[in-house]
């Protein structure tokens, strides 16, 4: 027999293990446990006919069913686990707990693997971080206008030994209109606030949370309003770079674009910019006045900053002006606001 776990000591199991995930493909895609495998025993297809099945006939008749469909395909699972682990350990889960995982967790023990199944599930790990991302956090924001060099500032925050969540790392989504550009796809709302659930659990709360200034949609993903809330409440580290080399920052992160993808996130601005300021900018990108065409992109952005942080509460924000991000004292000194600002 498999082992059956409840989520917290599952967690700590699968940190040494591989996970399946044996749901369906469709399921697996719209969220699953942050690092799982998809080994689907029934693929969409199949779930569906298994599912009428149960409907029409019931559920014996649905069992039975779900064996003509899998049971063939029994030497494929064995081998394909056989190449995903080196180990004998594996854990496993479907959506609540039940036959899906324990027909593979009996059919992996029979062929020599030890297997721990999700006590509940992937819908008990679903409701588990829909209640972690509630709770309060020390939360710090380091803000700052576009091209301030805010992900850099995380990442050294985070090599200091700071706790730091990257939103927009989370996200595969720089935050703009042109904030897809090199980035992989999105993953599905459901499973951004998964990965999230699981770092927000992680941290100590004893001690401050960096995260990055962010309104409450990152591309197509939207934060969780528990966090957003915090996040708008929480103390804001605003850092300020000279326009000069925020240009320079635009032009080295966004011109290895081609002027057409460049052009089509400028259109996409149309609303706001107005058809004449959008109409001047693509004619910028399209004379090679890079640095006009930056120019008037932050002029946008900034506005639009300004008019986010004015609905801050007062006193919420400090001001940090600095050179340049590689100053090794920019870190520091931001470590030293957080704390006064606790």
């Amino acid at each position: 027999m498999s082992t059956t776990l409840p989520l917290l000591d599952f967690l700590k199991e699968a940190k040494d293990t591989i996970v399946l995930d044996v749901r369906s493909e469709g399921e697996y895609k719209q969220g699953h446990l942050p690092g799982a495998i998809n080994v689907p025993l029934l693929n969409n297809e199949e779930r569906k006919i298994v599912g009428t099945t149960y409907k029409q006939v019931g559920s014996e008749a649905a069992v039975i069913k779900g064996f003509e469909l899998v049971g063939h395909k029994f030497s494929d699972y064995i081998k394909l686990v056989q190449k995903l682990s080196s180990s004998k350990n594996i854990t496993v889960y479907c959506w609540r707990g039940g036959m899906r995982s324990n027909s593979m967790g009996w059919l992996l023990q029979l062929s020599g693997f030890n297997v721990t199944v999700l006590k509940g599930g992937y819908k008990t790990f679903r409701n588990w971080a829909l209640e972690i991302l509630k709770e309060e956090r020390n939360v710090i924001i380091l803000g700052g206008k576009t091209c301030t060099g805010k992900t850099e500032l995380l990442k050294k925050l985070k090599e200091k030994g700071e706790q730091v969540i990257d939103l927009e790392q989370l996200a595969c989504h720089k935050g703009s209109t042109f904030g897809a550009l090199g980035q992989a796809a999105q993953p599905s709302n459901e499973h951004f606030e998964n990965v999230l659930a699981l770092e927000w659990y992680a941290y100590n709360n004893k001690n401050v949370i960096w995260l990055e200034n962010e309104s409450n949609r990152i591309g197509g993903i939207k934060i969780p309003d528990t966090v957003f809330e915090m996040m708008r409440k929480a103390k804001l580290i605003d850092v300020e770079l000279p326009l000069e080399q925020r240009i320079k920052r635009v032009l080295d992160e966004y011109a290895v674009f081609s002027v057409e993808l460049l052009e089509e996130g400028t259109r996409r601005l149309e609303k706001r910019l107005g058809n004449l300021r959008m109409t001047q900018a693509i004619a910028f990108l399209k004379e090679n006045k890079l640095e006009q065409w930056a120019k008037m992109m932050l002029d946008y952005y900034d506005d639009a900053y300004e008019h986010s942080n004015s609905k801050r509460e007062t006193g919420t924000v400090k001001t940090l002006a600095i050179d340049d991000i590689v100053d090794l004292n920019v870190v520091e000194q931001l470590i030293v606001l957080a704390n006064k600002a606790n």
